[in-house]
């Protein structure tokens, strides 16, 4: 496999991400191809594809990567202090990295960032659910000793 041949298996997997985030349907995606002369996306020249690519990213509308950094930072934040944990800036950052597999916090795509805030969001009401079932089954071994006694 050549630089060209891995360079048009990359875009054509972006072209298929797109169109699903687009929220195109099967069809409206084979007249997008057909109108290309082709019968299938593969078959589409790689400069055609990547043309295609970013207009189709431009309907898709480019996510705030900067509140969904945020969020991210903010979901971990608040689970290191549901666990009690210290928190800062460069652990959370590093925590980010370590649970997405990437070297850079800013490298990181919105979907992953997306995935990591729903992750430490769930964490910390996994959490609070757990503190709260504790909390009435000690209430209630508190009270059943009182009336024993």
């Amino acid at each position: 496999m050549n630089a060209m041949d891995d360079i048009h298996k990359k875009v054509l997997k972006k072209f298929h991400t797109l169109c699903s985030v687009c929220g195109m349907t099967k069809d409206e995606k084979m007249a997008l191809v057909a109108s290309y002369g082709v019968d299938s996306s593969a078959d589409i020249d790689t400069h055609d594809l990547i043309d295609l690519c970013a207009k189709l990213q431009e309907q898709a509308g480019q996510p705030d990567m900067n509140r969904l950094r945020k969020r991210g930072i903010a979901a971990i934040g608040g689970y290191l202090r549901a666990t009690g944990q210290q928190e800062s800036l460069p652990l959370i950052q590093g925590i980010a990295c370590r649970a997405t597999g990437y070297g850079s916090f800013n490298k990181i795509p919105a979907e992953r960032l997306r995935n990591l805030y729903s992750c430490f969001s769930n964490k910390q009401k996994d959490i609070k659910a757990v503190e709260g079932l504790t909390n009435e089954m000690l209430q209630a071994a508190l009270q059943g000793r009182m009336a024993m006694a």
